[in-house]
């Protein structure tokens, strides 16, 4: 049994990696993994010579196999996040056809903790696909307890939410976790959103708005898109206004596409700014090569790795 558990182990593992695999079966790899490790568990104790157990090298072997335990069986039990979940109820659905976007209100029912603009949480509408994680775009305000999520049809899931979606739809709400949160100490900050990316920035924007006055210092926010959808560009432009927060819009096919010399021709002051990108990855690495290349520190470059894989 304990050898046919650990190939069950390594194969979920590996299918765990496997990106192409599909997220609702992703997720059920840790449940199986439960499972294969409280056998690997029996097969240990069943094996390991009983002397070994008054050891130091037993105590640890305790220590390990009994945290394990515990970690399976919550996970078992699904009570992994059970005190950051809350229920929640869909408010108001916003298509964007165009971008293939969906934005989704939801009003919070439980103790909320609140959360911080760039932070994300789990989303469960459908039981049996699961959770699914998303970041937050909008701020947090206790006296109007509402989560707002951006949503890009990337997959079957995200791709169905639309048609399947119903305003006073109730779903659970598990966060917030993250730490993308325009925390640093210099001077300028300098946001890149390519696509869906807008997301984090968005919701720090409607933060700056909501706290009543402009931010301290002077940001310069990047979108690009392949996409054009004018409601949502208009709704953007007016978040930062709101916010103070100036705005250089990239349509792909209108403006062609950012790179680092023209972020340093319209941003002069760049060296001064930390950088702060949500996109594609091969984007962010040309861009942090580039402006690395030219002066600016490695550690002013802060890139939101969103991926669970």
């Amino acid at each position: 049994m304990g050898e046919w558990a650990f190939y069950a182990a390594v194969l979920l593992i590996v299918l765990a990696l496997v990106k192409r695999f599909p997220y609702r079966l992703f997720a059920k790899t840790h449940q199986l993994l439960a499972v294969a490790y409280l056998a690997l568990v029996f097969h240990t104790v069943v094996l390991v010579q009983w002397s070994y157990w008054s050891q130091p090298i037993g105590w640890l072997l305790t220590l390990l196999v009994a945290a394990g335990t515990v970690s399976a069986v919550l996970v078992l039990t699904r009570r992994v996040g059970g005190r950051r979940t809350v229920q929640g109820r869909i408010v108001s659905l916003q298509p964007y056809p165009a971008l293939r976007v969906l934005e989704t209100r939801i009003r919070l029912d439980g103790l909320w903790p609140g959360h911080r603009a760039g932070q994300f949480a789990f989303v469960t509408s459908d039981p049996k696909e699961g959770a699914h994680p998303y970041t937050i775009a909008s701020a947090w305000m206790p006296q109007d307890p509402c989560v707002t999520f951006i949503t890009k049809a990337l997959g079957d899931h995200t791709s169905r939410l639309p048609d399947r979606l119903r305003v006073g739809d109730h779903v659970t709400v598990e966060g917030p976790y993250g730490c993308f949160t325009f925390d640093d100490a210099r001077p300028r900050q300098i946001w890149i959103g390519a696509g869906i990316g807008i997301t984090p920035f968005i919701a720090r924007m409607k933060q700056l708005a909501h706290g009543g006055s402009h931010s301290a210092r002077p940001i310069d926010l990047f979108h690009t898109t392949a996409d054009h959808d004018p409601v949502a560009l208009d709704k953007l432009r007016v978040d930062a206004q709101a916010a103070g927060v100036r705005l250089h819009l990239f349509v792909d096919a209108q403006d062609g596409r950012l790179d680092g010399e023209r972020l340093r021709a319209l941003v002069p002051e760049w060296r001064n700014a930390s950088v702060w990108f949500c996109g594609p990855i091969p984007f962010a690495s040309a861009l942090r090569a580039d402006l690395a290349a030219h002066g600016l520190p490695t550690q002013a470059f802060h890139q939101e790795l969103f991926q669970m894989r």
